[in-house]
């Protein structure tokens, strides 16, 4: 059987809390079909996701523990986990890919929630989600994207340790960029040389790493690595969500190759400023456009040019709330975030700087090691 990630009281609580909101918005269930929300609830954590052939079911009632309609595959995993209720069916199936045993779990709820809003997903075929609305007698489904917002944004204090643990492990790696990269070295050798770092660390794995090097800055921050190899007066960024018991850290530093120019130093240093300008007033109260607003401040740009200066953190890379000038979302005790300024140099060039905090009654506490204003040299 796998170890759990947690002890049971974690769930207990998660689904306490849960219930509790789901009586507040008259929710008689709550119907998930992706990652996240499954694991949040349960646990269950496997790559097996990566396989878009079976689909995967939890139910959340208003009482009692949630149940698991999963294809027979999963179900020794499954029993590993704290959910006693666990319902298969054959996968993949020629015409009932768990439909009918879906139905048989919904049929007595009226009020379902299931998240339909910004960042969400249905994983499941249409046509096997309007088979089963029509299995059921007057079905409501009504979107719980908030609810689910609000639950996973508070994390717990496991959840904290974990992103603390994985945190600094990437500060760990960062911090020996020097040993590690040189003139010469292409990117694509940079990008391998710091994923057997990471893991070297201790990282369980490395699902998320991008980034850039140019002369004078990059021109994005999402490219795969080529064979261009690194040069006297480029601009190296490396962007890393590596992961610990399914748990993301999510940020980057920024290093010269021989010797920055002025430009380049300068913006890095308003950068890193402008991080701490926004953690400065990262105090439950506070909003995210509140954020947002401190960051664009120090930057001088116009914020309807900017796009998010960073996002929620947790058991997916990015979560809910974004760091924008409409988010208003207000931020509360133990709520993981990113902090991520970007800065446009002209010519197509590009910088970008972030860190990961906990929000705290009173200053924030930043779970990687804080860059300093200076732009570290290779």
């Amino acid at each position: 059987m796998a170890e759990p990630d947690f002890p049971e009281a974690e769930f207990e609580e998660r689904l306490e809390r849960a219930q509790r909101a789901m009586r507040a918005n008259g929710l008689d269930a709550l119907f998930f079909t992706t990652e996240a929300e499954v694991r949040y609830f349960t646990g269950f954590r496997t790559l097996f996701w990566q396989s878009p052939t079976r689909p995967w079911f939890l139910v959340v009632p208003a009482s009692g523990k949630p149940i698991a309609v999963i294809p027979q595959i999963g179900a020794h995993l499954m029993a590993s986990t704290w959910i006693d209720d666990i319902r298969t069916f054959s996968a993949p199936h020629p015409t009932d890919d768990g439909v009918s045993l879906l139905a048989d779990c919904l049929s007595g709820y009226g009020k379902i929630g299931m998240p339909m809003g910004r960042e969400s997903a249905m994983r499941m075929p249409l046509r096997d989600f309007r088979a089963l609305t029509a299995r059921l007698a007057n079905p409501e489904f009504v979107d719980a994207s908030d609810l689910m917002m609000k639950l996973r944004m508070v994390k717990s204090e496991r959840e904290i340790a974990l992103l603390r643990e994985i945190c600094g492990i990437g500060s760990a790696g960062f911090a020996n960029a020097a040993t590690l990269f040189h003139e010469g070295q292409s990117l694509k050798e940079v990008f391998r040389t710091f994923r057997i770092e990471l893991l070297r660390q201790g990282a369980d794995d490395v699902p998320y790493l991008v980034g850039g090097a140019g002369q004078g800055g990059y021109g994005d921050v999402i490219s795969p690595p080529t064979d261009r190899q690194l040069e006297a007066g480029d601009i190296l960024m490396l962007d890393t969500g590596a992961t610990k018991n399914g748990y993301f850290c999510d940020f980057d530093r920024n290093f010269a190759i021989g010797s920055a120019s002025d430009e380049v130093r300068t913006a890095h240093e308003k950068l890193v400023r402008a991080v701490k300008a926004a953690a400065d007033i990262a105090r439950p109260g506070q909003t995210c456009a509140d954020l947002f607003s401190a960051m664009t401040a120090v930057l001088g740009q116009d914020d309807g040019d900017v796009g998010r200066l960073g996002h929620g953190l947790g058991m997916q890379l990015t979560e809910m709330p974004s760091i924008t000038g409409f988010d208003t979302t207000g931020l509360t005790e133990n709520m993981v975030m990113t902090l991520e300024p970007s800065i446009d140099l002209g010519n197509g060039k590009m910088m970008v700087h972030e860190e990961n905090i906990v929000v705290r009654d009173g200053p924030p506490e930043f779970l990687s090691t804080p860059a300093p204003e200076d732009i570290p040299l290779i």
